[in-house]
Parts: structure tokens; sequence; C-alpha cells
């Protein structure tokens, strides 16, 4: 039999690992490029880069029970949503019981992948050493690069202006203890940073500019968690499961979060003009309390900076002496050039979410937007990749790939609310069910081929012919 192609994993954070753990399983030789020095990704709350996305109060807001890979449980005894510390050590964990820690390069940032004409990756590593692989897969991340209101506020302003993605608690990087805080957004970091802000003793008052209606989900509905009744990714959800359309569930989740905690116009926030899982869910058990009680006050999107205050598109305005940005990130790669593959808009079509369609040996992990968490995700994408790798799967025709992805994509599209948060949005049952069945597809089409290594013999790398050497110049 051939040798399997060699293939380069950027990024050990839950979806590298993910990767890493699958192809040292399936014996598909791999390297795996961490640039800092730690695995976790943006959980690793102090790495050598600096730090990441993480907070110091920093919970995750998916169960316990959804965050977790298919073949390796949570401690019991860690609650139901764990702080980022609890969530590192299940990561280290999970490294270290399938024992791949060493197949890991820390502290090595990749700097640039070039795709060659016969298809192998030439990967350059900081400090210029180049290495030859017959698969890229990317698992950089999506929260690392701050995104910033486009065009910025008119005027300019005196205090201290940061984004989300820097702060690390009320004293880090900006001390914000006795001032007043204004942070602009209404996604899951903002409501934790105005949460935190707003408890007695640290900001003097904290301000949260919304620019359009969202919708609050508790952790808890009743005693249970807010997706205890959801399937984990890694299981196919029951039949009744897909007797119900995708428009009735919502209503029916509408009016069951009403009844338990109201509409947020009740709360003197704006009323969101979709309907409920239209966006990426807004989850906070306490923020209705902070703002009920005025340590956070609404208010609506900023008209003008005007140095020591902040005027908002109603006319009224505020003294403010700290202004967060916690408006999302961009999704870039900065080791492929921008002319190669982009994400313009954090929009990038991807036959279902990985394969790029043109570039059938280049994949990326974890670049989605889950109604759910990314791990099991991530790990069933790695799965369908080894399968790729090792011959078992193959993928269909370049046309009928592109028809996919753009089918896939559209109808995206027509789900979600239409903003840069929304573009890799997935529901989790319906595409890890979907994704399921194209592997059982492409197995079949393998069958058929003989069981060819496809993506290798069609870019010319390796399969019958042989991978390229991993070698180094």
């Amino acid at each position: 039999m051939s040798p399997l192609p060699r293939a380069c994993i950027i990024g050990a954070g839950s979806s590298g690992i993910a990767a890493c753990k699958i192809f040292q399983e399936r014996a598909i030789p791999f390297d795996c490029f961490e640039a800092s020095d730690r695995i976790g990704g943006m959980w690793a709350y102090e790495n050598s880069l600096g730090g990441t996305s993480a907070y110091r109060s920093l919970h995750i807001n998916t169960s316990k029970r959804q965050l977790v890979y298919s073949d390796f449980p949570i401690d019991p005894e860690a609650p139901d949503f764990p702080h980022h510390s609890q969530v590192i050590k299940y990561f280290n964990d999970y490294v270290d019981h399938f024992g791949f820690r060493d197949r890991i390069a820390f502290d090595r940032a990749v700097e640039g992948c070039e795709r060659r004409d016969d298809g192998v990756w030439r990967v350059t590593l900081q400090g210029g050493e180049v290495r030859h692989y017959d698969a890229l897969c990317v698992a950089n991340g999506h929260h690392w690069n701050p995104r910033c209101p486009d065009p910025a506020f008119a005027g300019s302003f005196d205090g201290e202006v940061l984004h989300s993605h820097h702060y690390r608690h009320p004293q880090d990087p900006v001390d914000c203890v006795g001032k007043t805080v204004v942070i602009v957004g209404m996604g899951n970091s903002a409501l934790d940073i105005a949460c935190e802000l707003g408890l007695k003793g640290n900001a003097r008052q904290v301000y949260l500019s919304i620019r359009r209606g969202y919708y609050i989900v508790p952790k808890y509905i009743g005693s249970d968690t807010l997706d205890s009744f959801d399937p984990h990714p890694s299981e196919e959800p029951p039949f009744s499961y897909w007797l119900v359309p995708t428009w009735l569930k919502r209503r029916l989740r509408q009016r069951r979060l009403e009844s338990v905690i109201g509409r947020p116009e009740d709360y003197g926030l704006p009323k969101p003009d979709y309907p409920l899982g239209a966006t990426h869910p807004t989850i906070s058990n306490e923020i209705l309390i902070r703002i009920g009680s005025g340590d956070v006050i609404p208010k609506p999107n900023i008209e003008q900076l005007c140095g020591d205050s902040i005027r908002f598109v109603d006319g009224s305005s505020v003294p403010a002496e700290v202004l967060i940005y916690a408006t999302g990130y961009r999704i870039t790669f900065p080791f492929l050039d921008p002319a190669f593959v982009a994400a313009p808009n954090n929009e990038l079509p991807l036959f279902k979410r990985v394969v790029h369609p043109r570039h059938n040996n280049l994949f990326f992990i974890g670049l989605i937007q889950p109604l759910c968490a990314t791990m099991p995700i991530a790990e069933l994408q790695s799965r369908w990749i080894a399968e790729l790798l090792t011959g078992t799967y193959a993928l269909p025709p370049k046309a009928e790939m592109e028809r996919a992805t753009n089918e896939f994509y559209e109808s995206m599209k027509a789900r979600y609310l239409a903003s840069p948060r929304h573009t890799i949005q997935i529901d989790c049952t319906e595409y890890s069910h979907d994704l399921r069945k194209e592997m059982r597809a492409g197995r079949q089409r393998a069958e058929i081929l003989g069981n060819a290594l496809t993506v290798p013999s069609q870019s010319g790398m390796a399969g019958i012919a042989g991978p390229a050497e991993a070698a180094t110049e």
C-alpha cells in the first residue's frame, strides 16, 4: 500500500487538537504548529502571545454535556457551565490521555503557506524553516483579530478605548474601577463584561450601546440547561426531530422563552425585528438583573464621540471615561496570500464548511459559529478529513462540490441575519447529520473508485504515486 498523505495542522486550539487526535488514531503522518506556548487557543487565558479573547471571569456558555469530544468525558464534578480554567484542564487531559502532546510544536508560528502547481504545500515556519505537505489543515480560530465599527464613529474620544478581546478584568488593561464605561455590542462578551463592570465596587456606571434588538437567552430554563434537549453533535437526533419544521421550532422556543423571562422590550431593550434563532444566541442569566437594578443602562447606537462624552442617535449623551468595543472579529489567515484565499466581510464559502472547493487538499477545521460548542463539531470534521486522507472517502466531482457549497451558503444567508457575525453560522444538529450523510455517500464513491486517495491523486501529490516528503529546506 502507498504511504498516506502528510498533513500540516495550523493551531492547537480545541479544533487543532481534535485533528491531532484523529490523525494519530488513523496513522496519518502530521505536524501540528502552535504559535503560543500551550494548547487551548482562545481558552488559554494567559499564553506567551500575551493573552487571548478569554477574560478572567469567563465561563463557557454551552453546557459541559455539549462541549465534550465524543470519546472523552469531562470530570463529572465539573459545574454545568465550566470556568475557562476547567475547560483548559479538560483539553490538557484530552491531549495527555491520547498521548500526542509531543506531536505539537509550540512557539512555532506558521508564517506562510504556498500551494505549488503540483498541489504540494510549501509551509514556511517562523525562523525561515521550510517543510512540504500533501494537505493543509487550518485551525487558527476566528476569535483573535478584533473588528471595530466600520466606518468608525464620527468625532473623537478623549478617554481609554479598547476592544473586548483585550479585556481581562476590571483593572486590566484599563482601570475601569470608579469610571463611567460605555460598551458597544450585544454579544456574549459584551454582556459578560457589562455585568462584571456593573457590579458594586467596579465601574461607577455602565452604559450598553445596542445597535439593534437581540433576544436574551438564559443559561437555565427552569432547572434545565438551555441545551438540555439538544442532541450531542455525535448523536443522530430521533426521527421526531425532523417532523417539526424550523420555523415552528423557533416559534415554540420563542414562546417558551417569553413565558420565562418576558420580551426584550419589557426591560427597555430594542425589540428584535427578526425571529428567535435568526442570530447567534446572546446568553446571559445576569444582564436583565443588572439592567433592572440600574447598574447597566441600555442606550441606542452611538452617533458621535464628543471628547469626554458620547452622544447617541436618540439625542441623549453621557459623560464617559472608557469605551469598549465588543464588536466581534475578522476572519483572517495571515499565513495565506489574500489573493489566494481570503474571507472579505467574513465570507468564505466552503464545501460542508471544511473543504475549499477549488483546492481539495485545503481544509478548515472549526471555522464555524455553532449554536452548540465547537469541540464536537471540529472532531466530526476531523474524522471526515481523516477518511478522505486515508482513501475510505472520496469527494464528489468539483462541479457538484461548487453547487452544494453555493446552495448551503445561500440557505444559511436566508436563515440567519445578514451580518459579518453570521457568515459561518450553522445549526449543529442539522450540520452534523448532513456531514455524516455526506461521509456515507463518499464511502460509496471511494468503493467505486477502488479506495483511491482522491485528494492526492487529483492534485498530483501522492496517493498511488506516494506522498511528498516533509523535507526541510
